[in-house]
C-alpha cells in the first residue's frame, strides 16, 4: 500500500470512529487514533479533523487532558455543553472522568 493510500485508509478510519462517539461523550484524540488502528498517531488524529471537508462531530473529541481546540473553545464548549458534557468550572476544559 503506498503512503497516499495509507493516509486515505487511516483518513476514513478517523472519520468512521468519530461518526460513531455517542452524543454526550467524548474521546480523546489517542483513544480515536488506538481505535482507528494507529495507537500513538494523536496528532495525526488532530490534522483529520482539522481537514474539515468531511462532516463528522469534531467537538467529541478532546484532548487527554480534557482541553478544547485551541482558537475553537467557545463554538467547542458550546456543541459539547449542547449534549449534557460537563465542563470544568472555568469552561476551558472537560471534566474528565476517571475510571
Amino acid at each position: 500500500m503506498s503512503a497516499p493510500e495509507r493516509q486515505a485508509s487511516f483518513a476514513d478510519a478517523v472519520v468512521a470512529v468519530v461518526a460513531s462517539i455517542p452524543s454526550g461523550e467524548v474521546l480523546t484524540y489517542g483513544e480515536v487514533a488506538t481505535e482507528a488502528g494507529s495507537a500513538g498517531a494523536a496528532r495525526a488524529v488532530g490534522r483529520v479533523l482539522a481537514d474539515g471537508t468531511v462532516p463528522m462531530p469534531w467537538w467529541r473529541v478532546v484532548t487527554a487532558s480534557g482541553r478544547l481546540v485551541p482558537g475553537n473553545e467557545v463554538e467547542h464548549a458550546r456543541r459539547l455543553r449542547s449534549e449534557g458534557i460537563r465542563m470544568t468550572r472555568s469552561g476551558e476544559r472537560v471534566a474528565m472522568r476517571t475510571r
